[in-house]
Order: structure tokens, then C-alpha cells, then sequence
């Protein structure tokens, strides 16, 4: 029996501009004000991306695609 794929929901927003936003600003916390996560990204620009430990766990996060908008939908390369 032949069963329809399922699609996962997905952000709009772009993961390549997420990528280098992240790697560019990533302890100004500029990928976060991106996929609209303001106060998190007030945050990191307050802290400096957590001294940079942040910054570098959300590029971790956002390279293996998990990183999720403010809508809780991941940020993915779309095909």
C-alpha cells in the first residue's frame, strides 16, 4: 500500500543566511534577531554571545540544522 510522504513544516526563513550570520555575528547575537528571536538576541549582544560559549554552540546547532525560529519551526536548507 502506497503512503503519502510527510512533510516536515519548516521556517521561511533561509539557513545559509542563518549560517553566516551566525559565524559573522554570531556573539552579537545577529543569526537570533534573524529568525526573530529578539530577547534571546538582546541577550547574547548584552553577554557577548555568553563570552562566546553560546555563539558557538548555536553555530553547532544551526551546521546540524536544529536551530529553531521563533515559532518553534526548524531552520533547514529547504531542497
Amino acid at each position: 500500500m502506497y503512503q503519502q510522504p510527510q512533510y516536515e513544516a519548516v521556517s521561511p526563513k533561509s539557513w545559509v543566511v542563518t549560517l553566516l550570520l551566525s559565524l559573522l555575528t554570531g556573539g552579537l547575537g545577529g543569526h537570533r534577531f534573524y529568525v526573530g528571536k529578539i530577547g534571546t538576541g538582546i541577550l547574547m549582544l548584552l553577554t557577548c554571545g555568553g563570552l562566546g560559549v553560546w555563539a558557538i554552540i548555536d553555530l553547532i546547532v544551526v551546521i546540524m540544522g536544529n536551530f529553531k525560529d521563533s515559532d518553534g519551526l526548524p531552520v533547514k536548507n529547504q531542497a
